[in-house]
């Protein structure tokens, strides 16, 4: 499995499709943000990150410019990481709290993390060819985890991707029974559980829509679930 998802990465960290976005990653790398001009910034596509036999997994929407566009590793050096590895460290999911750089320590004890556009996108706003060159890179890496338990959804749009994904496999259930909001919870046909987050963006954290108590809520259901069924079932 480590393999196969090193394998990945070099594909994801080699793509070329996208000439908006790889254009507009080069010049955020190149130009840089004033309180990281001593910084030799990424400027790649970002592929996933976490234990290869993670219960859970987590999908988010797309490396941040000056975050993982700068560090070279997914939420990392930005203030939605900070909340996220946070997050995973107090339910037990992280070694540390903190993610700055690649070569920090930080390592996830059974969770992975990946996301549904590899390059980070100008506004935020993939167009949709960009979601359908990138999908496959989502697909393979969600196919790595057959025994997952929990898959943590951080807003909407990655919500979108990962039903996207399970429809094409054929393990989602009826579309219309889902609908996204935090802490929404669907439990799938395969026994794996989809649980709903609002994503840590500065929009949501800085305005009280999602507070550090909603966050780790879902990463103790997630605990709580994953501890059940692996007892259970392994």
């Amino acid at each position: 499995m480590a393999n196969k998802l090193e394998t990945l990465a070099k594909k994801v960290i080699g793509c070329e499709k996208c000439p908006r976005l790889r254009e507009h990653c080069l010049k955020t790398a190149k130009e840089k943000r004033k309180s990281f001009l001593g910084e030799t910034y990424w400027g790649k596509p970002i592929p996933g990150f976490g234990d290869p036999k993670a219960h859970l997994v987590m999908v988010g929407l797309a490396p941040a410019a000056h975050g993982a566009n700068r560090t070279g590793r997914i939420f990392t050096g930005d203030r939605s990481g900070d909340w996220l590895f946070r997050a995973l460290h107090r339910a037990g999911f992280a070694n540390q709290a903190q993610s700055t750089h690649i070569g920090d320590g930080l390592k996830l004890r059974d969770a992975y993390v990946t996301c549904s556009v590899r390059c980070a996108p100008l506004d935020n706003k993939p167009t949709p060819q960009e979601f359908k060159n990138c999908a496959p890179f989502l697909y393979e890496d969600l196919d790595q985890f057959p025994d997952a338990k929990v898959f943590v959804v951080l807003g909407l749009i990655a919500f979108h991707a990962l039903i996207g994904y399970l429809n094409q496999r054929g393990l989602v259930l009826k579309k219309s029974k889902m609908k996204f909001g935090h802490g929404a919870r669907f439990e799938l046909e395969n026994g794996k559980t989809i649980l709903c987050s609002y994503h840590p963006s500065q929009q949501n954290t800085f305005t009280g829509r999602l507070t550090e108590k909603m966050f780790d809520s879902i990463f103790t259901t997630a605990r709580q679930i994953i501890r059940k069924k692996v007892n259970v079932r392994e």
